[in-house]
């Protein structure tokens, strides 16, 4: 199995008729997503290389049946774009635009969570979901995925995500789903989120976990983890040299005081039973031994 996307997710882009938003909506098609349907109130009636364009996402979801929405929509767009897939009843909407006002970010995330709560938004700020060899969502690349699980991985960072999967396969190991939640001060989805799921899923036997400084979301999880999960855990938290009070990488990586330091969520994660790497190749080899342990 997989957890928020398979072979089944029919997905719309928003934005399609743009230059990013049309390579990778192919790209994710010649993956073998169901890529059903692009979205432009101007151009309603075309098409991109076949993919039908719509005036709205309730068009698109009406005539195809669209459950996911890939939004491409430049920064200042992204609030109303959000908005429109929630509205239309969309269960997913994964936000890849970076930029997007921590303002806008929050609010729209409180709104849908109050007026549509059956709509999960992802990002913004990510690199997407990949469930491999079913369906790839977002900009990662499908190719460095090797598919068949048992391991998911639910990173904060988008480099260190493709870094991962890619580990992995170069061991022979596959994932059911790998979820980049993006590095923004107000994720639409959250470590825990993707734990839950994946503890879940009978088929994700082991986890993979990418955090890096600042927040306490790592934290939060290293909780869940320790009182929720029955699944092992590795991982790695990137900005261990960061100095504090700098902002390194993402909106939401910043250290104030002695909180959000790499060392303090390791300590957590330590002592809720995770493996920590103090590197992403270690990291990786902690799940390896790990799938080997479990005899998988």
């Amino acid at each position: 199995m997989a957890i928020f996307v398979d072979e089944k997710t029919k997905v719309v882009y928003q934005g399609l008729t743009g230059s990013q938003g049309r390579f990778y909506g192919l790209r994710n098609r010649d993956y073998g997503t169901q890529v059903v349907a692009g979205t432009n109130p101007k151009k309603a009636g075309t098409d991109v290389d076949g993919v039908p364009i719509y005036a709205s996402v309730g068009e698109a979801k009406e005539a195809t049946g669209a459950t996911v929405s890939c939004v491409f929509i430049p920064a200042p767009g992204v609030k109303a774009a959000v908005m429109e897939a929630a509205e239309a009843g969309i269960e997913l909407v994964v936000v890849i635009t970076e930029g997007v006002p921590a303002q806008d970010e929050a609010w729209f995330f409180n709104k849908v969570k109050r007026d549509h709560p059956g709509t999960r938004i992802l990002g913004p700020n990510c690199p997407g979901i990949i469930s491999p060899g079913k369906a790839n969502i977002g900009i990662t690349a499908g190719e460095i995925a090797k598919p068949g699980g048992p391991v998911g991985i639910v990173s904060r960072s988008g480099t260190l995500t493709y870094q991962a999967l890619y580990e992995l396969k170069l061991q022979g190991i596959g994932v059911t789903t790998c979820v980049g939640i993006g590095g923004d001060p107000v994720p639409g989805t959250s470590f825990i989120d993707c734990l839950e799921a994946f503890e879940a899923d009978p088929d994700t036997k082991a986890v993979m976990m990418i955090g890096e400084i600042g927040g306490s979301a790592e934290e939060e999880a290293a909780e869940f983890i320790k009182t929720k999960m029955s699944k092992p855990v590795s991982s790695y938290i990137a900005g261990v040299t960061a100095p504090p009070g700098k902002k390194m990488g993402h909106a939401g990586a910043i250290v104030s005081g002695g909180k959000g330091t790499a060392n303090a969520k390791m300590e957590a994660l330590a002592d809720a039973g995770v493996r920590v790497g103090q590197n992403p190749t270690e990291a990786g080899q902690l799940m390896v031994d790990i799938v080997r342990e479990l005899g998988l």
